[in-house]
């Protein structure tokens, strides 16, 4: 059944979304939301000159402003109202994912099922109102000690301004959990990674004309530029094979009579990802490289002999010491996390409370220790395609000067919410035709 369903959604005419109307309002919904989200990264913060803003904006876009300014589609360049974008959200989700396997009143929470999973939800939504405040806080404070050469960045500092920033940037960021959360419910795909995609793609025009700028006056060279795209071609392909690669492995169940029939005895697979952790690893590590940068370009002269100075000069895009820790960090938050999201006691337990087991391999410990030694493999093979293809644009960002977006991590973001979203549309088309089918079967039964 499953490889029959398999292949009727490989083979889906995409022309049938015409006739899915379901599917035709949930994508209609998903645009408009997002159409919002991009209306609500142009409206500015009040009391701060652009200005100004923008020259201090360009002076720290190596640091870690300009990795967020990536993901919240040049909304911090601006200071809109949704500045912090979804990012505290995402922050206080992982946090709460980490304290669930180390906090065993949480650990028991999570098993509670749907109670438990909505009493989880609410304590992130309070984690990130305080993650929220403190990064509204800390901005409103760092903006009203910047000055440019146009003038100061805050027209009328004071603590009015930073209550009406923190505030503001507070409400962008609700806001955008919730417009998340209803995308989820009412749209296609998941809300917050579908929020930070349309992010990452509103500047793609902006990289595209940077790009070619640089070649029409000799930066880069056009056989560069074609190299460039070529590779770009290369490197998503390689990210759509892992991305979808599985490690199946094969799980028996055994045969059990109910009165005079038969049931079970069928063979089923575990799917094991290449990449479990996802894209949390270099998110992660580009954070933690990027913080001495920033705190030294708000130094500003005064830091400059200081070992946070000192620091940031060494840990610069493109320097040894920089891709040695970046890869270093990396591998680090690939087996970190991947223990977060995938425990091989608890699948083994639950294999052998259902019958299951994988042949060859005792139930229970022996599972288990295979599961991890299966895991620890796949995680090693992670590691390195994730470090590869994020080691690659840094190169290319250092030496060859390409725009900040064609990151690694911005490429891998939209290539697996890409393919996410597709998936899930497959999956309502999927449903639709299954309805289709059904409902000709009811109209044939009543015929006869």
């Amino acid at each position: 059944m499953a490889s029959a369903a398999e292949q009727l959604a490989s083979n889906l005419n995409w022309g049938a979304i015409g006739k899915a109307t379901e599917l035709k309002k949930r994508l209609w919904f998903t645009v408009g939301a997002l159409v919002v989200f991009r209306l609500g990264a142009y409206i500015p913060v009040p009391g701060v000159d652009p200005a100004a803003l923008a020259e201090i904006f360009q002076q720290n876009a190596g640091g870690i402003a300009g990795l967020l300014d990536v993901f919240s589609g040049g909304s911090i360049g601006r200071m809109s109202v949704l500045a912090l974008s979804i990012m505290p959200y995402i922050s206080a989700s992982i946090i709460m994912q980490i304290l669930t396997t180390v906090v065993p009143s949480l650990e028991a929470l999570k098993k509670e099922g749907e109670a438990g999973r909505k009493k989880i939800n609410q304590y992130t939504r309070y984690g990130t109102v305080i993650l929220a405040a403190f990064q509204a806080y800390a901005i409103s404070a760092g903006l009203e000690s910047q000055v440019a050469t146009a003038g100061p960045v805050v027209i009328d500092p004071g603590l009015f301004f930073r209550f009406v920033t923190v505030v503001t940037l507070v409400g962008g960021t609700l806001f955008l959990m919730w417009l998340g959360e209803q995308i989820t419910a009412r749209g296609v795909g998941n809300g917050v990674s579908l929020i930070i995609f349309a992010g990452i793609v509103a500047a793609l025009p902006g990289a595209l004309i940077q790009t070619l700028e640089l070649g029409r006056t000799g930066a880069l060279s056009a056989l560069f530029i074609i190299a460039l795209v070529v590779g770009v071609v290369a490197v998503v392909a390689v990210v759509v094979f892992v991305e979808t690669a599985q490690r199946r492995i094969v799980v028996q169940y055994p045969k059990r009579q109910v009165g005079n029939r038969m049931y079970g005895g069928e063979a089923s697979h575990l799917p094991l990802k290449i990449n479990t952790s996802g894209v949390i690893p270099p998110i992660f590590a580009s954070s933690l490289l990027l913080f001495p940068a920033t705190i030294a370009s708000f130094q500003g002269n005064a830091g400059e002999a200081g070992w946070v100075q000192w620091i940031a000069t060494w840990l610069g895009h493109g320097q040894p010491l920089y891709l040695l820790a970046y890869v270093g960090l990396i591998v680090f938050f690939c087996f970190f996390y991947t223990t977060v999201v995938f425990n091989p006691t608890d699948t083994a337990d639950n294999l052998k409370k259902n019958g299951g087991f994988v042949p060859g391999i005792r139930p229970g410990k022996n599972t288990a220790e295979y599961l991890e030694y299966i895991l620890n493999r796949l995680t090693v093979i992670g590691a390195l395609y994730l470090s590869a293809v994020c080691i690659l644009p840094e190169l290319l960002i250092a030496r060859g000067g390409v725009p900040f977006y064609f990151g690694g991590t911005s490429l891998l973001i939209v290539v697996s919410v890409t393919l996410d979203t597709v998936t899930q549309v497959q999956s309502h088309l999927l449903a639709h035709q299954y309805e289709g089918l059904i409902k000709k079967a009811r109209l044939r039964g009543k015929g006869r």
